[in-house]
C-alpha cells in the first residue's frame, strides 16, 4: 500500500501504522536498528526532528520504502509538453535545514 505524506504529522502517523502492523514494539524495531526504544519513540513523536538517514533506515527496517513523486512532472507531462516552473511556496512551508 501507498501513503501520501506531505507533513510531520501524517508522517507520524505513518511510522506507527507500519510499525503497529508488522506486529513490532519501539523496542524491538530499536534493537533492529541499534538504538534505544527511546530514540524509537522519539522520531515516532517528531520524525520532522530526525534526520533522513534515521528515517530511511527506519522504514526500510519496517519493509517500506521511500519515494519522491514529483507532482509538477506528473501533472505538466499530462497537459502539455512545454515545462513550468514549480509554484513558489510560502515561507511557512518551507522546511527547516
Amino acid at each position: 500500500m501507498n501513503y501520501a505524506v506531505s507533513t510531520p504529522a501524517q508522517l507520524r502517523t505513518v511510522l506507527r501504522a507500519l510499525r503497529d502492523s508488522r506486529g513490532l514494539s519501539q523496542a524491538q524495531l530499536g534493537a533492529l536498528l541499534g538504538v534505544s526504544q527511546r530514540r524509537i519513540a522519539a522520531i515516532e513523536a517528531a520524525p520532522g526532528r530526525a534526520g533522513f538517514d534515521q528515517l530511511s533506515r527506519l522504514v526500510v527496517a519496517l519493509g517500506g520504502r521511500l519515494v519522491i513523486d514529483d507532482q509538477a512532472v506528473i501533472t505538466t507531462t499530462a497537459t502539455t509538453t512545454t515545462a513550468r516552473k514549480p509554484a513558489k511556496t510560502a515561507r511557512s512551508e518551507q522546511a527547516d535545514w
